[in-house]
């Protein structure tokens, strides 16, 4: 039916599109300030953070019309535009309108420390050094990071059945406060896919449900979270079978790299759920292990206990009885419906699965027939470094 195939370059292999990155000055050192705009105006579908104190460019955005279209992004890291009122939004407006280009209803979107409004003054003059027909995915996936310590882009190449082909690519950034309400990060998903708008909706809140929002690192939501899928329809290809499968083959990648980069994480562990009573008891279940701080440590510390895991599981108040109750690490099974398998020839396996960059966590409740899995990483040493250190 389809194929795809991924592509270097990220966002430079999507028709249209045109993107960079530069020093503003926010940070010291490193790209900061980025653009990404159409040759022609885009459909737009955003998911948002569920922080009730959402931040100044998604309260701009918030106010354009309903289904509007715009060609341009305009992105900063180093500052959030986080609760600082309307004269927060107030500067966007005064930074998008010094743009040398005609644009179509900007967008605006900050990621960095919460409470500072932006230095206008300082944005607007590196608003000069763009060159607004540049193709760098590099140099943009680089300017919106924060604590990452590595880029995050990713783009695929849909083939079709008749030869027609259309791209899907993206950039993102998060390493911190990510938490399965809407991950806390930046993600800039770019198609020329001729795809109608109420598929985008569709699409995008489904893949977005079953890849970022199954995601934890420390279970903290910010209040900059920010998914956009933008659409300019210029390859005038499009298959909905193919674009779901690329679209979420597009989100789980990008949402393990956001684990893989946790700020200071050493694993990604799955944490499977299964034959729970209802889907909510499974989702509530391994949602609660994958923000546990005692579960995190236990992992950063490669100690099977699964006290950790069977406590946080009783914790969550779902429908689940420890005599039906089964853990596995992998293969190795800890906990027998009320039986201790932990000897020591079991806990030196549990102990080695733990000692991998990736494993899963088994948990067969024995209630019913639905399951869920969501995925998280350990809590280290230098997660505190970071974090208490953040400001500066």
């Amino acid at each position: 039916m389809f194929k795809i195939i991924s592509l270097k370059n990220g966002l430079d292999n999507v028709e249209g599109f045109y993107s960079q990155g530069i020093n503003a000055g926010l940070k010291q050192k490193g790209n900061d300030f980025a653009f990404i705009r159409s040759e022609k105006e885009c459909d737009i579908s955003a998911v948002f953070t569920s922080n009730r104190f959402q931040a100044a460019p998604i309260k701009h955005f918030k106010k354009y019309p309903k289904n509007f279209k715009s060609d341009f992004i305009l992105i900063n890291s180093k500052n959030a535009n986080a609760l600082t009122g309307e004269k927060g939004i107030e500067d966007i407006d005064d930074i998008l309108k010094h743009i040398k280009i005609k644009t179509t209803n900007p967008i605006m979107s900050s990621t960095g420390v919460i409470g500072y409004r932006l230095p206008k003054e300082k944005m607007i003059e590196a608003l000069k050094k763009f060159n607004f027909d540049k193709k760098e995915s590099d140099s943009t996936a680089k300017a919106i990071m924060t604590t990452d310590t590595f880029k995050k882009e990713l783009c695929l190449k849909v083939i079709l059945k008749n030869n027609e082909s259309f791209h899907i690519a993206s950039i993102c950034k998060g390493a911190g406060m990510i938490n399965p309400a809407m991950a806390t990060m930046l993600c800039f998903i770019l198609t020329d896919a001729d795809i109608p708008k109420n598929d985008m909706d569709k699409l995008l809140k489904e893949s977005v449900d079953n890849s970022f929002n199954t995601i934890s690192v420390d279970g903290d939501t910010s209040t900059n979270d920010t998914v956009f899928l933008l659409s300019n329809k210029m390859s005038k290809a499009y298959n909905k079978d193919a674009f779901r499968e690329a679209l979420n083959i597009l989100t789980k990648d990008l949402s393990l790299q956001i684990l893989k980069d946790g700020e200071g994480s050493t694993k990604v562990v799955a944490f499977e759920v299964k034959n729970a009573k209802t889907r909510e008891d499974a989702k509530k279940a391994a949602t609660s292990l994958s923000n546990s701080l005692l579960v995190k440590t236990a992992i950063f510390g490669e100690d099977p206990n699964w006290g950790r895991i069977a406590s946080t599981i009783g914790a969550s108040n779902i429908d689940a009885k420890e005599d039906r109750l089964v853990i596995m690490y992998d293969n190795i099974k800890v906990y027998d419906k009320g039986v201790n398998l932990m000897d020591k020839n079991t806990e030196d396996k549990a102990c080695k699965i733990m000692q991998k960059e990736s494993f899963k966590i088994i948990c067969d409740l024995s209630q019913g027939n639905f399951s869920y899995t969501a995925y998280g990483c350990d809590l280290s040493y230098e997660y505190v470094k970071i974090n208490a250190d953040y400001r500066t």
